[in-house]
């Protein structure tokens, strides 16, 4: 069958896959598919080689709850974070107990306003006096709604779902099609000693073959970096090392590769052994360049300075940049 699909599309080689590749990049083609459409059927084709450690949110950017906390305070979670779910734990992360859903949630809190409401919402519609029935003015809208007790704790409200769990290295077409079959959509990445390593939801893995994936109340929180100076640059620690490479002329790409890194705050901590400090001053093995840490808590660096070596000479690039775009 895969032969006989080759000679249909004119095609010959050893790998199907790599055939159609070759052809998505062939510019006879530029009639029959739109750039988006090569863009998409490429992803397509490429999201066999991706792992969930490619897609997943690190532990350190995970927003959660306590199975402990209050429902005001998931509510205020639910307001600032964003997010439709939220992965619920025990002491740390590394004991999860499930996710909440905000349909949950405000399901469990009409239900609770409705059950306080009762049948009283409204007064007779009549009173008796002494020339008989007279209307009765309705209650006003304000005294129509309950409040609602909000300090009931997330463990008791009955509102949990499961997750799921999966591996780094497992593939993440492999966690799409188990979100599909489990209607879960939202997975644990769990490492090998049985910690939370990461997360990942369907949107992550969905992203991998259309792009980024908005709505109306996501912000622009790609990672920045900005040429302040010839060869001076400032970004945020999460900047990829494809997009800084692209800015700064600097091979950044090849390095993280060595050092097993993806991003401007990953080398500069494999470069110092450990997670610099603020104000700390850590240079790249070959001496072409340095990072200056302007932000930094015990665990992560959130901003630094890359200044190239001998920079005065440098030709200043455009002026900043969103990673990724």
């Amino acid at each position: 069958m895969l032969e006989r699909l080759r000679g249909l599309l004119g095609l010959s080689g050893a790998s199907i896959r790599d055939d159609i590749e070759d052809a998505l990049d062939d510019a006879s083609l530029a009639d029959d598919f739109s750039p988006q459409e090569r863009a998409m059927l490429k992803n397509v084709l490429g999201l066999h080689e991706v792992r969930v450690r490619d897609v997943m949110v690190p532990r350190a950017d995970i927003i959660s709850v306590a199975i402990d906390i209050s429902l005001a305070e998931v509510l205020v979670t639910f307001r600032t974070a964003g997010h439709s779910r939220l992965p619920v734990h025990g002491e740390t992360l590394d004991d999860p107990r499930g996710m909440v859903h905000i349909r949950d949630f405000v399901d469990f809190v009409a239900a609770a306003a409705e059950k306080d409401l009762g049948q009283s919402r409204l007064k007779p519609v009549g009173a008796v006096s002494g020339s008989g029935l007279e209307p009765a003015a309705a209650e006003p809208a304000s005294a129509l709604y309950m409040p609602i007790d909000l300090s009931i704790r997330l463990e008791a409200a009955g509102i949990l779902r499961p997750v799921l769990y999966a591996p780094p290295s497992m593939p993440a077409l492999d966690l799409l099609v188990k979100m599909q079959a489990t209607r879960t959509h939202m997975a644990l990445v769990i490492d090998e000693y049985g910690g939370t390593d990461g997360l990942v939801s369907i949107e992550d893995i969905v992203e991998m073959i259309v792009g980024d994936i908005e709505d109306e109340h996501d912000l622009d929180e790609n990672p920045k970096i900005e040429c302040v100076a010839p060869g001076v640059y400032i970004a945020d620690a999460r900047v990829g090392l494809e997009d800084a490479s692209e800015l700064t002329g600097l091979d950044l790409t090849a390095l993280g590769e060595h050092e097993e890194v993806d991003t401007l705050g990953g080398l500069a901590a494999a470069f110092a052994g450990r997670v610099p400090i603020r104000g700390e001053v850590v240079a790249s093995p070959d001496g072409d360049f340095e990072f200056d840490i302007l932000d930094a808590d015990p665990r992560r660096l959130k901003r630094l300075k890359l200044r190239r070596i001998g920079a005065g000479t440098a030709t200043q690039p455009p002026q900043g940049k969103p990673a990724g775009s």
